[in-house]
Formats: structure tokens, C-alpha cells, sequence
């Protein structure tokens, strides 16, 4: 028999520490052990998928443009192949999330969009940019809700936002590095064998990335049904097993119809994509480049300064994240940490949508771009918390509510961010604005919701 915990103790928000009173002494060495084998890696896998996927705006005003004779808007519809092939590709991992380990599925992936990153370097013409591009958000898509499932695999509801926010710096950092080595490629680079700079870049980010894809082999641990047994031992996923299902958990189940039509027919899961679809366009803001053009409209920076510059933003967009994530967690909540960071978002985009404002007005707006993303890892690890009792639910929640409202991210900027319209894109920015204040709402009718639920 396994010695029961002792009851949570309740204290004030000041007296937060990183474990709760009730783990044991076994229980905390096993999730400082989870800790180093999961966030680590994820925070690396993420900073390199975030590398090569904002590579391209970096590219775009570092000569990629006029290299390849961009005239209209082939940057809005070359981010929009990304986005169709992640939509697609999410699609099967609903299924597998069940039934093939995690850390076979995750690496493979990570090398392999590694790869056609690489590959991005030798492009001559729009059509086989835009190949390349579907290719990589296609072995990008599962990455995310998958991760999201590990850390709902493991960790108990209170734990995960914070864990999802040291993992979702990596955005943040891929998109301050892209700019980084794009700035130091048209530095150093540029025509070095024949190549322009922007080139460059793209073989620089696929020799980060493909290797942090291999070692995902080796320390990613999969989940409690399928661990990875070169790292837990059986006593490991046995404690890991009895702690979650103290807290309520169910650490098995696989995918079927049955349960799908279940969950189809809640309340919470259509609010849950109505939310999702009001976070991915209330962040868009953040992907389509308008702070890298409105630098370059400027007329006053050289190429490699432009990325200089545009890493500020993402910069301090690690801060945003790291404070909403912990403040949910400790503090506030899940909905008002949303709230928090969302409010922060909607006055910078206000002062876009004026425009017409003194220049540091627009450098303020644009600094507060990331509070857009900061809270995802909330949202998710709230998806997490609401399904712990059906891991074949919450692999399909978490991958449906993605894929839908990333969906329509592939539409949504050919309507309100058209290339040949910025830097100011009016449009684009009363569209996200819109909703960053419906996802507000949301987030509190869910919360009155749930709180009535339970």
C-alpha cells in the first residue's frame, strides 16, 4: 500500500512554492527529473520551430524580395502555405497521440521539418518557396497540442501553465534569434560562395535544428502508457501513475468514435474552439511582419539593423510569458491572466489602428505585440485540467481546437493583411483588436461556466 499524501494546505499567493505540500519527497525527485527531461527539450524545440518559421519575414527584408521579384503580396500568401500545411497536417495526430510513442513521433517530425527548412535556401521562384513552406508547417503541425499532451500526461493541473511557459519562450527566442542570425548573415555573408545572406540563414537555422531533433530520442520520456524506458524506470511511471490519479487523472485510454461523439456533443468543447479561434486572431499580429515593414519604411536602417531592431519585440515578449504563465498559476487564474495580457495587447493596438501618432507612440505599440501569445500556454494547460479524466478526449480536444482555429488564420490575413497595404495595416489590426476583446469575454463566460460546472 502507498502511504496516502497528506491534504493540500491553503496558503496565500506569497507563500507559492514550485511543489505543492502534499507531494513526497519521491514524487518531488521524480518531477524535478520530468522537469529536466521535458522542458528543456521542449523549450529547444519550440525556439527552433519558431526560428524556422519566422525566418521568412526576416528573409523577406533582407533581400529575399527583390532576389526573387516579389511584387504583389507573396509574403502574406507564403505565410498562408505555412499555415495550410500545419491545418493539414494536425489532422492524423488526433489518432496517433494514442497510440505511438511521443518520443518517436515528436523527433521525427523536429528532423524532418529541419530538413525542408534547409532546403529553403536554394529556392529560385515563388512556386517552390511556397512547396517548401507547406512541407514545413505540414512536419510543424503536431508539435504544439503535442507537447501539450505530454505536459497534460505527466503533470497535475496546477503544475502545467508554468511548465507550458518556460516551454513557450521559445517562441518568443526563435523569433528573436531568426533576426539575430538574418542580421549577422547579411553582415557577415552576404555573396560568401555565391549566396545572398537571407540563404544563408536557412542553412544556419536547419544545422540548429536538426540536430535538437535527434536528441529528442534520448530525452523526451513519452507518456505514462508509453514511457520511454531508457529513461523512467518502473517505479518511476508507477509514482508518476498513483499521483495523477490522486489528483483525478486518467493516464490511459486510446482514441475512438464513440468518445469523440461524446465530447462532440458538450458545451464546453464548441466554446473551447469559439476561444481557441479568438486567440489565433487575436495574435496574428504577431506572424505577419507589419513591425519588421513599418522598420524598413523607416528608410534609415540597413538590412542587417532592421533584424537588429525587430528583435525587440520578441524580446520582450520572454518577459510577457514568463509573467502571465507563473501569475496564472500562482495568482490570478487562467481567465485573468488572459485578461491581463490581452488588455496589454489591445492598447498597443489601438494606437496602430490610429496610426497617424508621434513615432514612439508606434515603437510602444509594437513592443507590446507578444502579450498577444503569452497566454498560450494557459489556455492549453486549461484544455489540459478541464479533460484529465479522458486522455483519448484531450489528445482529440487539444489537436481539433488547434487545427480549427489555426484554420483560419490561412484565410484571415489575405483579407486584412495584404503585403501591398503595409506597413499600415489598418484593416489587419481593427481585425485582431476585435478579437483580443472577444476573447476576453470568452475567457470569463468559460470561467463562470466552469466554476458553475463544478
Amino acid at each position: 500500500m502507498t502511504a496516502e499524501a497528506p491534504p493540500p494546505e491553503k496558503r496565500e499567493w506569497y507563500q507559492t512554492q514550485w511543489f505543492q505540500p502534499q507531494d513526497t519527497p519521491r514524487e518531488r525527485r521524480l518531477i524535478n527529473k520530468l522537469d529536466l527531461l521535458i522542458v528543456p527539450y521542449a523549450f529547444l524545440a519550440y525556439w527552433v520551430k519558431y526560428m524556422d518559421q519566422s525566418n521568412l519575414n526576416n528573409a523577406y527584408v533582407a533581400g529575399l524580395k527583390e532576389d526573387l521579384g516579389f511584387q504583389g503580396n507573396e509574403l502574406v500568401q507564403l505565410q498562408t502555405m505555412y499555415i495550410i500545411g500545419a491545418v493539414v497536417g494536425q489532422i492524423p495526430f488526433m489518432f496517433l497521440f494514442t497510440y505511438v510513442p511521443m518520443h518517436w513521433v515528436i523527433p521525427f517530425l523536429d528532423v524532418a521539418w529541419g530538413i525542408f527548412t534547409l532546403l529553403q535556401y536554394r529556392v529560385t521562384g515563388f512556386a517552390e518557396l511556397a512547396a517548401y513552406r507547406f512541407l514545413v508547417g505540414w512536419f510543424e503541425a503536431a508539435f504544439f497540442p503535442a507537447m501539450h499532451y505530454i505536459f497534460g500526461a505527466w503533470y497535475r493541473s496546477d503544475e502545467i501553465a508554468r511548465r507550458g511557459g518556460v516551454f513557450y519562450l521559445g517562441l518568443t527566442l526563435g523569433t528573436l534569434t531568426a533576426g539575430l542570425i538574418q542580421a549577422g548573415a547579411s553582415e557577415r555573408l552576404e555573396g560568401v560562395r555565391g549566396l545572398a545572406g537571407w540563404r544563408w540563414m536557412y542553412i544556419i537555422c536547419a544545422l540548429i535544428t536538426i540536430p535538437i531533433g535527434i536528441i529528442g530520442y534520448f530525452v523526451l520520456p513519452g507518456t505514462p502508457d508509453r514511457p520511454n524506458r531508457l529513461l523512467l524506470s518502473e517505479e518511476d511511471v508507477a509514482v508518476a501513475k498513483e499521483r495523477l490519479q490522486r489528483d483525478g487523472h486518467v493516464t490511459e485510454g486510446k482514441f475512438s468514435w464513440k468518445g469523440l461523439l461524446k465530447i462532440a456533443k458538450t458545451w464546453h468543447f464548441w466554446g473551447l474552439i469559439l476561444f481557441d479561434v479568438f486567440f489565433w486572431n487575436g495574435s496574428i499580429n504577431t506572424s505577419t511582419g507589419g513591425y519588421l515593414l513599418w522598420i524598413k519604411s523607416l528608410g534609415r536602417f540597413s538590412k542587417a539593423r532592421v533584424n537588429e531592431l525587430g528583435t525587440i519585440s520578441p524580446a520582450l515578449g520572454m518577459f510577457y510569458t514568463v509573467a502571465i504563465c507563473f501569475a496564472s498559476d500562482l495568482v490570478l487564474g487562467p481567465a485573468w491572466a488572459i485578461t491581463v495580457a490581452h488588455v496589454w495587447n489591445i492598447i498597443g493596438l489601438i494606437i496602430q489602428v490610429i496610426w497617424e501618432v508621434p513615432e514612439g507612440a508606434l515603437w510602444f505599440s509594437f513592443m507590446t505585440t507578444y502579450s498577444a501569445v503569452a497566454m498560450s500556454s494557459v489556455l492549453y494547460g486549461w484544455v489540459n485540467s478541464q479533460l484529465k479524466a479522458a486522455p483519448a478526449e484531450r489528445a482529440f480536444t487539444l489537436v481539433l481546437i488547434n487545427t480549427v482555429a489555426q484554420s483560419t488564420t490561412a484565410w484571415t490575413p489575405l483579407l486584412v493583411f495584404k503585403t501591398v497595404e503595409g506597413p499600415r495595416f489598418t484593416k489587419g489590426y481593427s481585425f485582431v483588436l476585435a478579437n483580443a476583446v472577444c476573447l476576453i469575454g470568452m475567457a470569463h463566460v468559460l470561467r463562470i461556466y466552469l466554476a458553475k460546472k463544478e
